[in-house]
């Protein structure tokens, strides 16, 4: 799972637009379900970030393909600052709401990039808009995270423990919040200065948007789903924090489980790198990407 980060954003020009869901029952307010700004020239490219990440997440990969790339970097709602949108369920509403977002925008194609949860989201975007959706690039993400620790694990068998997140969210403060995701964080990420940016910017997050999003990535098995995605996926795991030999194995093996259903698929691990490979391994993720989507084209 993830944790964002904000890095100083270098644009030429930016355009912030909004994404927007499904109707909603009349005298409710329509609320966007995410926050988009817009860099670059080329290709379309849609970076997401992860669980209670801000765009900026993506602030070094915009400025290393914006010259080629129209990079579309997206904030989800509740999250980094963000207004939340008070859906229920939150991550099947924001997957529409990307795909119409393709439509609305005319974007041929759009390279699809996720970290963490944006990973997850990457999957379902290719599994159900088959003939919308470009090249898919996850950033140490998987399609059903609870089987990356646990194989055997289910939704069926992660149904309590999903509803306990939850709930635990609901009630916490925003000081507890923010002491909780600096330890989840701290492991996360290498440098001290990108571990800081990121607390900072998730900690301004909605807890309750962000206890929904979790409990959905722990009850949503996206494997069996995969099998129809009709593009090219890249999977760049990080492996770097597993250090028995053993145990990176057997780590790398539950990555390359998750996608084996995927007809056109390549999993790569980062070395040396820890949960934020764009923030860790930046150059490696880059260069990795930039061999992908060459073969790709």
């Amino acid at each position: 799972m993830n944790i964002p980060l904000p890095l100083t954003m270098l644009l030429l020009w930016t355009l912030t637009l909004s994404g927007h869901a499904e109707e909603v029952a009349p005298g409710q307010e329509k609320k966007p379900l995410f926050a988009v700004t817009v860099t670059g020239s080329g290709r379309p490219m849609i970076l997401i970030p992860g669980l209670s990440c801000g765009g900026n997440v993506w602030d070094g990969t915009v400025a290393h393909f914006k010259d080629r790339y129209e990079c579309h970097v997206v904030t989800l709602a509740g999250f980094a600052g963000q207004p939340a949108a008070g859906r229920e369920p939150m991550l099947e509403a924001v997957r529409d709401a990307l795909g119409q977002y393709i439509r609305d925008k005319g974007l041929q194609r759009p390279v699809i990039v996720g970290h963490s949860l944006g990973a997850f989201m990457a999957f379902w975007l290719g599994a159900t808009f088959q003939e919308e959706v470009g090249p898919v690039i996850a950033v140490d993400g998987v399609p059903f995270f609870p089987a990356l620790l646990n194989p055997t694990a289910t939704p069926e068998s992660m149904r309590e423990m999903a509803k306990g997140m939850r709930s635990l969210y609901k009630t916490q403060t925003a000081g507890q919040f923010e002491f909780g995701l600096r330890m989840t964080l701290r492991g996360m990420v290498t440098g001290d200065a990108d571990f800081d940016r990121m607390a900072e910017s998730s900690a301004k997050s909605d807890t309750q948007a962000v206890g929904q999003a979790l409990h959905e990535l722990m009850s949503v098995d996206l494997r069996p789903r995969v099998s129809a995605i009709r593009v090219p996926v890249l999977l760049v795991a990080a492996t770097a924090m597993a250090t028995p030999p053993e145990q990176k194995k057997q780590m790398e093996e539950n990555y390359r489980t998750q996608v084996a259903k995927i007809p056109n698929h390549h999993v790569i691990f980062a070395p040396k790198a820890r949960h934020f490979i764009q923030l860790d391994e930046p150059a490696f993720l880059w260069g990795e990407m930039e061999r992908f989507l060459k073969a790709a084209e």
